[in-house]
């Protein structure tokens, strides 16, 4: 018996051993079910109500960006077409404008290529390569380039179109322009020219002049011969009235050679074999018709006359020449002379 009991003693003792560090385990862990005592019964299970889920926090938001930071806005700014072109010809232009001032030759430089804001315009895509020139008639594409100061060294973007007219207008022959810039190479020149409508001789110099006076050229050949001429100080501006006065004479305009202004007051005609026909300062008109009247009745202009004086009117003082008065003096009938007796 006693046997027995130490049996079971020294068998529960080894248990108790082998069982012990698992009680000192936390819940959850391998053993911490274990009963104990393994030979006691195992007590039923404790309920326990189900947990119900926790709502997760919803995720913060992101910070608000008050706007794009200034790198942003330069990396975008050189993420545009162009700018890289146009960073890259500033650096070589600022290369090139240190170099040119450092050894002194900017003037050959703007000779050579331009004004530097022109050159750095055309690398980036501003140039001139066409110019349209309408309306031109005795001017010259050249001699239109020219006064417009426009060559391959400018640069459509930098050049200033009311500048450009400015220049135009001022050639005599130009009577109105029109500039225009088509971007990016395109320039556009409209004219209208004046017509040449008269010669003036002032000062032993004959130019030619439009209708309103203006002097468009110095006369240099004869293409303008056939145009009515006037002489004396201020009948340039006075063209309509000598013109008006041609109209009147019909058939005789053609022998008129020249209408000269005398002392800024009235007109006196001259005919192509030099026969001065006076006319007075009021009403020049009636005198234009007695002097066609004469032609028609008595040839007057076709006798060896120097001048018609109409000045007067209802008279007519005509000057022989030379010839005329001693043809008119041999055909003037001879008085009989009286014989006296000697006494």
């Amino acid at each position: 018996m006693d046997g027995g009991r130490r049996f079971l003693r020294s068998l529960k003792e080894q248990l108790y051993s082998l069982l012990w560090p698992a009680l000192l385990r936390p819940a959850g862990a391998v053993g911490a079910q274990l009963p104990l005592n393994p030979f006691q019964p195992r007590p039923a299970p404790r309920f326990r109500p189900p947990q119900q889920p926790q709502p997760e926090a919803a995720p913060a938001a992101p910070a608000r960006r008050e706007g794009p930071s200034a790198l942003d806005r330069l990396t975008a700014f050189a993420a545009l077409p162009g700018v890289g072109t146009l960073g890259l010809a500033i650096l070589f232009g600022g290369v090139g404008w240190t170099a040119v001032v450092h050894n002194g030759s900017y003037a050959a430089l703007v000779a050579q290529g331009g004004d530097p804001a022109d050159i750095v315009a055309r690398a980036i895509g501003f140039p001139i390569d066409a110019v349209t020139i309408s309306g031109q008639q005795r001017l010259r594409e050249q001699e239109i380039l020219a006064a417009a100061h426009i060559d391959p060294r400018k640069s459509l973007l930098l050049l200033d179109a009311a500048e450009v007219r400015r220049r135009l207008i001022q050639l005599p022959l130009v009577k109105s322009v029109r500039v225009l810039k088509f971007y990016p190479d395109r320039l556009v020149i409209a004219l209208e020219e004046r017509e040449p409508n008269a010669l003036w001789q002032r000062d032993g110099k004959v130019a030619v002049i439009a209708a309103d006076g203006t002097v468009i050229d110095e006369l240099s050949d004869d293409r303008f011969l056939g145009l009515p001429f006037v002489v004396g100080e201020g009948a340039e501006k006075r063209l309509p009235e000598y013109k008006a006065l041609r109209e009147g004479l019909g058939d005789i305009a053609s022998r008129i050679k020249a209408g000269v202004l005398v002392s800024g007051r009235r007109w006196s005609l001259m005919t192509n074999n030099g026969v001065e026909i006076k006319l007075p300062e009021r009403d020049p008109g009636a005198a234009v018709g007695t002097l066609t009247r004469l032609q028609r009745e008595a040839r007057i202009l076709d006798k060896d006359i120097l001048s018609i004086d109409l000045r007067m009117p209802g008279r007519v003082a005509v000057r022989l020449t030379e010839d005329g008065a001693a043809a008119r003096a041999a055909a003037a009938p001879r008085k009989p002379v009286k014989s006296g007796g000697h006494t």
